[in-house]
């Protein structure tokens, strides 16, 4: 994981997978999270670990599906938890995620759940 730029404030992750998402980065995808974090995806399933991010997200790109940086809501923060969550561009429910900060001061996640779907959809 070294080399990669560190989240050193909450919303920083969200930017930061944006980037490394749309650059093709599944490594620096997968740097953005704790070894064993769970993933909401895709969705109906969970992909759990680092290692198993990566080898997702290293499938994902080839699709080349194109990441918009999406405008934060407020971050909730307890201590070294904190909940940062984004409403998707498409309206279509909301996007949620649990990091925690790491011993140097850096955040990672620790749960993801990119999508919520509207009760209604």
């Amino acid at each position: 994981m070294t080399g990669y730029e560190k989240a050193m404030r909450p919303e920083d992750i969200t930017r930061l997978f944006v980037e490394r998402s749309n650059a093709g980065d599944a490594a620096g995808v997968a740097a953005l999270y704790e070894e064993d974090a769970v993933m909401a995806y895709p969705p109906g399933s969970q992909t759990v670990g680092r290692a198993a991010i990566r080898e997702l997200w290293e499938k994902v790109p080839a699709g080349r599906p194109r990441f918009e940086p999406e405008t934060p809501l407020p971050t909730l923060v307890s201590g070294d938890l904190a909940l940062t969550s984004t409403p998707p561009r498409d309206g279509a429910g909301a996007r949620a995620q649990v990091v925690r900060r790491q011993p140097d001061g850096s955040w990672l996640r620790v749960l993801d759940q990119p999508e919520f779907l509207r009760p209604d959809a």
